[in-house]
């Protein structure tokens, strides 16, 4: 799970890149951060999938 701290800079450089736009280094420190929430996010799911068993 990401730290809330970075999941409240993704959404502040999503916020400010829809106003005013991103510097450089604002979109590669936005890319590596979505990189890694989305690198969690399909581990968690797969894990999530992993864990279900179907009963009949």
């Amino acid at each position: 799970m990401l730290s809330r701290e970075k999941l409240d800079r993704i959404n502040y450089l999503a916020r400010k890149s829809k106003i005013e736009g991103l510097t450089k280094e604002e979109k590669e420190e936005q890319q590596v951060l979505r990189k890694e929430y989305l690198k969690n996010f399909r581990e968690n799911f797969k894990r999530q999938l992993e864990s279900i068993k179907f009963v009949e």
